[in-house]
């Protein structure tokens, strides 16, 4: 049998991703905002119901200019959770800022809402806050308490491209969101991400971040990077945003057969399915706790099938050698988060996955050792 991954990219046919760029050889523009560039922002710009979107060569950057642009104070406290990837709490750090861990929930796997004021002080300056597997926060409790204190709000949405919470694109929370587009997301651009806001003075703003602040053939204006997102990316987002509805279709029927298969099981646990969600069903991951076998057991068992999972999200970021010497950080401070992390794996999950796969998966999974 062929080797299932944990995840697999979407790709367009391949003839109509070769007529997408096959401009770009008669123009040779190939970087530096061109005409692909600005034609997937404005697409984006509908598809995701917001006023700006501005495009990176990946999320990542995407996130640290987006921290940058709200000019916080060096040294302040930005609250997040550990539960996420590694990008999120560097985003963090490498703008002089300090992380504050906050606990999750353990039904949706995001920041706790109920713990999160209590972590506010006078050094607090905003909260980035985390989506995770496409579940959405509690970002009306969240825009609460950021009123409350006068604190800006980032979402890393990057688990969230095409989420509606109530109808709203999940685009449209905090100050600004964060996607990623990489290319083991729901949506990608090969590699990518953007920065989606409401703030008009941003435009100019992260133009500048990620193009060297450059105004002009004589004027650079602004000490900035590098972070543009090329042609060919800008291409793949063209043709791949044109399959996505579809795409998120398939793995809506893939999730709901898992979940036929493995909810209510002794010692599994699923993620809840949240109300007023239209979700992209992003990652499909599974709680072992008190099952029959431990996660790593039944990880291992996969891999003798030739089957990936992923230990998603494990270890913490409060746990990473480069945070040790953090005051806020120590797993001791988030044990709903170091609880799930040890017992969490994502299973496989992409559009063109069989159900006769999942099938294979789901039987694994129940027997293990069989």
């Amino acid at each position: 049998m062929s080797k299932i991954l944990v995840t697999k990219s979407s790709m367009p046919p391949y003839e109509e991703y070769c007529e997408e760029i096959k401009e770009l050889w008669s123009t040779h523009w190939l970087t530096n905002m061109g005409v692909k560039h600005d034609n997937l922002q404005k697409k984006l710009e509908e598809y995701l119901d917001v006023p700006h979107v501005a495009l990176y060569t990946n999320g990542h950057l995407a996130l640290e200019n987006a921290i940058s642009a709200l000019n916080l104070p060096k040294g302040g406290e930005v609250i997040t959770t550990p539960f996420t990837f590694a990008s999120t709490t560097h985003a963090i750090v490498r703008n002089g800022l300090v992380p504050v861990f906050c606990d999750i929930k353990e039904d949706d796997f995001t920041i706790d809402t109920e713990k999160l004021e209590t972590l506010i002080n006078d050094k607090t300056v905003a909260i980035l806050p985390v989506h995770v597997y496409g579940n959405i926060c509690d970002v009306e409790k969240i825009d609460f308490i950021a009123k409350k204190y006068g604190l800006k709000v980032i979402y890393d949405a990057a688990h969230a491209f095409g989420v509606k919470y109530k109808g709203i694109s999940s685009a449209c929370f905090g100050d600004a969101s964060m996607f990623s587009f990489h290319a083991t997301k729901v949506f990608n651009t090969i590699e990518g991400g953007c920065v989606c806001f409401n703030n008009d003075n941003w435009v100019q703003l992260l133009n500048d971040m990620k193009n060297f602040g450059i105004h002009g053939p004589e004027s650079v204006q602004y000490v900035g990077g590098n972070a543009k997102m090329n042609e060919f990316q800008a291409a793949m987002g063209i043709c791949n945003l044109r399959h996505l509805d579809k795409e998120i279709s398939k793995r809506k029927e893939i999730v709901e057969h898992y979940r036929q298969r493995l909810e209510g099981v002794e010692g599994i646990k699923l993620s809840v399915v949240q109300k007023n969600v239209e979700s992209n069903y992003a990652y499909f991951p599974v709680v072992f706790d008190d099952y029959k076998y431990t996660r790593n057991e039944v990880f291992e068992k996969l891999a003798e099938f030739d089957i990936g999972a992923r230990k998603y999200f494990y270890p913490l970021t409060n746990s990473f050698e480069c945070y040790r010497n953090y005051p806020t950080a120590g797993t001791d401070r988030t044990p709903v988060a170091q609880h799930v992390a040890l017992r969490v794996l994502t299973l496989p999950l992409y559009a063109d996955l069989s159900l006769e796969d999942v099938d294979r998966i789901c039987d694994i999974v129940l027997k293990c050792r069989g």
